[in-house]
């Protein structure tokens, strides 16, 4: 009867530090975390490095902890990672997750930051019940997601160098090399000449600088020749131009005042003229027949008739 009494009392015991052991550990991690809130982050890059349990830091520091990693089935391009941070942590509008390693451990967390002063909180449940924060591509997802393209592309740069070390991509090079090689031995060997040349170069630019002076001086003696003696005579051209416009002005004036004068002689003088003209040379006409007389028979032959001509009978 006592050694079953025993049994029952170290079995109390047993089970009562069993409560007690197992009530501390909810106090522990269910208890005490109760005001974390919780969020959903949809990577597209690979996640490699983060686990349960790995850190969340906001600008660095240490804020929670991940809680689920999951895989989208009906989104297979997207990783979902849940976290848990303090309740006083500020996940605002403008607030974006990212991954980044820690050290060379190969451990990798998340880190939060960007959140604006007076921006709104992230309350929106997203499609799995939880506010969702959006990300930005981190050192390590670009170098993940990269690192494919980035081997391609050396793969490929790898090829074209093996293509360009053939062997006829290597004599054609060596016969390159050859025909420079020539060409510096050439151009030393015409070195003096190319000297006088480069010398006589530099002469005929200074002597075409000494011909642009001279021809800039002799323009500005042109202009001064232009000012002084051209100028003065075109004054007094354009004077006697202006005086001539205003002597035939005025001579078309007084041809027009004379006008209705000329009319009227040529109406009614000139036929006068014409019979004056005509009577004087009757007049004439008479006078040289009476010269003509004169100088025939004298005064007589002026004054009387003709003498006739005696009358003989025939016989």
């Amino acid at each position: 009867m006592e050694n079953r009494s025993n049994h029952v009392l170290v079995g109390g015991v047993v089970l009562a530090l069993l409560v007690i052991a197992l009530a501390f550990i909810v106090w522990l991690a269910g208890f005490h975390g109760t005001d974390d809130k919780q969020y959903d982050i949809f990577f597209k890059t690979s996640v490699e490095g983060l686990s349960k349990g790995s850190s969340v830091t906001f600008a660095g520091v240490p804020v929670g902890k991940v809680d689920e990693i999951a895989l989208m089935p009906e989104k297979p391009e997207f990783v979902r990672v849940r976290i848990s941070v303090k309740k006083d942590t500020p996940i605002l509008q403008g607030t974006t997750a990212t991954i980044a390693g820690v050290g060379f451990t190969g451990v990798s967390q998340i880190n939060l930051e960007g959140a604006v002063r007076g921006a709104p909180p992230i309350t929106q449940p997203g499609e799995h019940g939880v506010p969702t924060i959006p990300t930005k591509p981190g050192a390590l997802g670009e170098l993940l997601n990269s690192a494919p393209e980035l081997l391609e592309r050396l793969s490929t740069l790898t090829e074209r160098l093996a293509d360009t070390v053939s062997p006829q991509n290597q004599r054609s090079i060596t016969g390159i090399l050859t025909n420079l090689d020539r060409l510096s031995g050439s151009l030393a060997d015409r070195g003096p000449e190319i000297a006088a040349t480069l010398a006589e170069t530099r002469i005929a630019v200074r002597q075409a600088g000494i011909a642009a002076e001279q021809i800039g001086k002799l323009a500005a003696t042109t202009n001064g020749v232009l000012d002084a003696d051209v100028r003065p005579v075109l004054t007094n051209l354009n004077r006697t131009v202006i005086s001539a416009q205003r002597s035939m002005e005025t001579l078309d004036a007084a041809i027009n005042d004379a006008r209705p004068g000329l009319q009227a002689f040529s109406a009614r003088t000139a036929p006068e003229l014409g019979q004056l003209v005509r009577d004087l040379s009757e007049m004439s006409e008479a006078l040289t027949a009476v010269a003509g007389r004169f100088d025939r028979g004298g005064a007589g032959a002026v004054l009387g008739g003709s003498k006739l001509p005696d009358y003989e009978p025939k016989k």
